[in-house]
């Protein structure tokens, strides 16, 4: 009987082993647990997200395209903004342009308000803050490297609102509008035309008329002399100097006639 048992009991060891499932791989395992399940999940929201927008857009493609404009204006715009050192080249690029003309023809307005800049430069006073799109540039009090107490405790430093009284200029798709704005004809001194009225202290362009007489006084100022018009003047005073000599003796024998 124990025989018979102990057979028994092999034989059903056999069957559950041969009606046990086969060990799982590792990558199964991986996807059956909880990190696989919610990366499943994620990636099927994406793709789900993704054939509506495409849907969309094939339904909408004016709106599509409204929003792909601006999408691709704020990227261009993020990456072609000014930094720091764009602004310190472009400073010394117009202050170099000044210093090339006289001081009797420079604008005061643009040569005050780069000299202005330099000096803050030269102290160490300029401040730069990019805030996405574009850039801004203002004036702190001290240097950044200054160890006094007010430089440095941050309890004293410059507050927010404050900043647009401290602005100096705007960094706004690859240029610094206020500082060419300020160079706007830095070659023309205003000083020397407030003395003349007010109609001729404003200039406007000229009128298509003007250009096309100008153009043409300009062509015809390269052209060749002629003699023609001096010829003709000449022959007209020898006509007229041959009449007078013909009248002469007419007019001397009336004259010895009245007398007589």
């Amino acid at each position: 009987m124990a025989s018979f048992g102990v057979v028994r009991r092999m034989f059903c060891v056999a069957a559950e082993t041969a009606a046990a499932p086969a060990t799982s791989s590792r990558w199964e395992r991986l996807k059956n647990s909880k990190a696989g399940v919610w990366c499943r999940s994620l990636a099927s929201d994406y793709k789900e997200a993704c054939r509506e927008m495409v849907v969309g857009a094939w339904e909408r493609p004016l709106k599509a395209s409204v929003y792909m404009t601006l999408l691709g204006g704020a990227w261009a715009c993020f990456h072609t903004k000014p930094d720091q050192s764009s602004f310190e080249a472009a400073l010394l690029e117009r202050s170099g342009q000044l210093g090339l003309l006289s001081p009797w023809i420079r604008s005061a307005t643009s040569d005050g308000h780069v000299q202005s800049l330099v000096k803050l430069r030269n102290e160490g006073r300029l401040r730069h803050i990019s805030l996405g799109l574009l850039s801004l540039v203002y004036r702190a009090d001290y240097d950044p490297d200054v160890t006094l107490y007010e430089a440095q405790c941050s309890n004293l430093s410059v507050p927010w609102r404050e900043l647009p009284q401290r602005m100096l200029d705007v960094g706004f798709v690859g240029r610094w509008w206020i500082l060419d704005l300020k160079m706007k004809d830095y070659d023309v001194n205003e000083e020397e035309f407030k003395h003349l009225p007010v109609h001729m202290q404003v200039t406007s362009p000229p009128s298509v008329q003007e250009v096309e007489r100008n153009e043409r006084l300009h062509k015809e100022s390269w052209l060749a002399l002629t003699m023609e018009d001096e010829e003709e003047q000449t022959n007209v005073v020898d006509i007229k100097q041959e009449s007078v000599s013909e009248e002469s003796p007419v007019e001397v024998l009336k004259e010895e006639q009245t007398q007589a």
